[in-house]
């Protein structure tokens, strides 16, 4: 049993050091937003819901000066006041804001916070198998060697995640009547919102370039319209 100590004792710590932070973000969350309520989002909300079957979409407003949206672990939804404002502005329009929101929720419906849970483990658990392994051929890089990959793998399971949500998205709204037009047009401008050059080989990022996603969710239209 000793002997799996070394590789076990890390995935205990990786898997402690994820509950803090999940609590430590809810905490945050909880202490930095209120319930959205405006009303250029109620009819496109009210859309969803119906589409969704459900009585409302719940959506809370993070005090938060960036552009972003966010799926909390326990299911809720947020936008930014930053984003929030951009519609109060007209440089985003209620439909458009509403497809953040349609994508967020398709983190939640998809299950994805409690998927990344598990790969974590499991990424912790591969990680520290090859850190054993390769540490003996190449001690002192080995484990910066098996970061790097660590990181690489992490950033294609979110990527994969983030077409899933999109497409989640364009199916909804297109099941409400909203279509997935107003879903195109925010990705178009959602670079220059959220002040991204994209710059960058995508296989690093932890999202798909924007033309990608936005070549995908064209064609998943097409397909579903």
């Amino acid at each position: 049993m000793l002997r799996f100590l070394p590789f076990i004792l890390p995935i205990i710590y990786a898997l402690v050091m994820w509950q803090f932070s999940a609590i430590r973000t809810r905490k945050h969350l909880d202490a930095n937003s209120v319930e959205l309520v405006e009303p250029r989002l109620e009819p496109a909300l009210r859309k969803l819901a119906s589409a969704l079957d459900v009585k409302r979409v719940k959506v809370f407003m993070l005090d938060d000066p960036t552009i972003n949206g966010l799926a909390a672990p326990d299911g809720r939804i947020f936008i930014t006041r930053g984003f929030l404002e951009k519609l109060r502005s007209g440089v985003v329009t209620a439909d458009e804001l509403t497809s953040v929101i349609a994508h967020e929720l398709g983190h939640v419906a998809l299950g994805h916070s409690r998927r990344r849970m598990v790969d974590f483990g499991g990424q912790s658990l591969l990680a520290s198998l090859l850190s054993g392994i390769i540490g003996r051929f190449l001690p002192g890089i080995g484990r910066y060697l098996v970061s790097g990959l660590m990181s690489l793998l992490s950033a294609k399971l979110s990527r994969s995640d983030e077409y899933e949500a999109d497409a989640y998205a364009t199916a909804l709204l297109i099941k409400s009547g909203i279509g997935a037009g107003p879903q195109l047009s925010m990705f178009q401008k959602l670079d220059k919102l959220s002040g991204k050059s994209g710059a960058g080989p995508s296989w690093l990022l932890s999202h798909p370039a924007t033309p990608d996603r936005i070549a995908a969710i064209e064609k998943n239209a097409r397909n579903w319209a």
